[in-house]
């Protein structure tokens, strides 16, 4: 029913993933497989809920009505089993704007927080920048299947200084879904040690290869009692560039705090078609989804298979969950240096840097396969020609 084969033309958009190639690699001639957004046609669906939004010729201030969080208490029905309430549902102009005021509102400065590394970049600047500790908990590489130091959180749970744990799930950018028995694992240690959960969980609607996102908060009431979720239609639909985001709360004074310092800052208010863009992709675009899944399976399977048969020494754990895949470089010898010049002057292929996931991704680089295939086969026929003339 729908054409992900499709090219589209994304430039004279304002485009973050095309306009900022000249300052992020030096170039804008390269293929821009970078920032987490697709290259697809949003649903018709939303499309059209849009369209016929913007028909009306006044576009005041709006409010969100019950169909906005009816539409998020079925979607998480239908998609995770999770069943939740309208009144555990707060509206959010961003996750990582969310994360900032969950940060601001249940620590102080000098206060730890933990993160699983290598992880999304701006989890390092919502904790630093707010003046407060980061706590890396690196994750463990066994085989390319990343998996979570649990004696480690234990030790950094423990320390009275240590506040929150931002739990990123499923994971950016290793692709993991973590299973139940991990779920448990992290809300044990941190009831404990009286940790707070923030779950970004804005991939959660993207897992792929028949596994099985599983909610934090739905794993135990304790578990509920004990975090907040951050959830958005953005990544699953491409509807980014709307304000679609939302926080999930059953512990009514965790979201009473989240309130008061996301109204404090006037930051409540919403985008005029965040409301349409939402309840359109969870009421209607179901479909989409389902072949939007099996496309960008498909995708996967054919870069695994394109590197196999090419660059076999190029190897990359098969996600669980998100369009991202975190392909290891190491046995090119490259510096990481040399490899981002590598890959923007010599293959013309703009990768995220895996340094900026911190240090442990050095010697790895992110790859968005969220674009039609013709396009990533340009891309890594690209990196193949290059390789074979610098290896000439």
């Amino acid at each position: 029913m729908y054409d992900f084969d499709k090219i589209i033309e994304r430039s004279g958009t304002n485009a973050y993933k095309l306009d900022l190639r000249e300052k992020y690699f030096g170039t804008d001639d390269l293929v821009p497989l970078w920032v987490a957004d697709m290259d697809f046609a949003a649903p018709p669906e939303v499309q059209d809920a849009i369209k016929s939004r913007a028909a009306h010729e006044i576009y005041g201030y709006t409010i969100r009505k019950d169909e906005f969080t009816d539409a998020i208490v079925d979607w998480c029905s239908y998609k995770h089993q999770w069943n939740i309430k309208n009144d555990w549902i707060e509206y959010s102009p961003g996750v990582v704007p969310a994360l900032v005021f969950s940060v601001l509102a249940f620590s102080n400065p000098g206060d730890g927080v933990i993160i699983n590394t290598p992880v999304y970049p701006p989890f390092y600047s919502v904790i630093a920048d707010n003046d407060r500790k980061v706590i890396k908990n690196v994750l463990v590489n066994n085989n390319g299947r990343y998996e979570i130091d649990y004696d480690l959180l234990e030790q950094q749970a423990a320390d009275k200084s240590t506040k929150l744990f931002l739990l990123c799930s499923p994971h950016n950018p290793v692709g993991r879904v973590w299973s139940e028995e991990e779920l448990l694992k992290i809300q044990t240690i941190c009831q404990k040690h009286n940790v707070l959960v923030l779950a970004d969980e804005i991939h959660s609607d993207l897992a792929l290869f028949n596994n099985k996102h599983i909610p934090f908060a739905s794993i135990s009431d304790d578990a509920a009692q004990n975090s907040i979720s951050f959830m958005a239609p953005s990544k699953t639909f491409n509807i980014a560039g709307f304000s679609t985001s939302y926080v999930v709360a059953a512990n009514p004074t965790l979201l009473e705090a989240y309130r008061k310092v996301q109204n404090r800052l006037q930051l409540h208010m919403g985008h005029l078609f965040s409301g349409v863009a939402l309840t359109a992709a969870y009421n209607l675009g179901r479909d989409w989804l389902k072949e939007l899944t099996a496309y960008l399976e498909g995708n996967i399977l054919f870069v695994e298979e394109f590197l196999r048969e090419n660059l076999p020494e190029l190897s990359f754990f098969r996600p669980e969950a998100t369009y991202l895949i975190w392909i290891n470089f190491k046995d090119w010898g490259l510096s990481q240096k040399q490899l981002r010049q590598f890959m923007a002057n010599e293959a013309k292929v703009g990768l995220n840097d895996g340094v900026s996931f911190g240090m442990e991704g050095a010697g790895y680089m992110r790859m968005n396969v969220a674009s039609p295939r013709a396009t990533l086969e340009k891309a890594l026929n690209q990196i193949v020609e290059a390789r074979t003339k610098q290896n000439v």
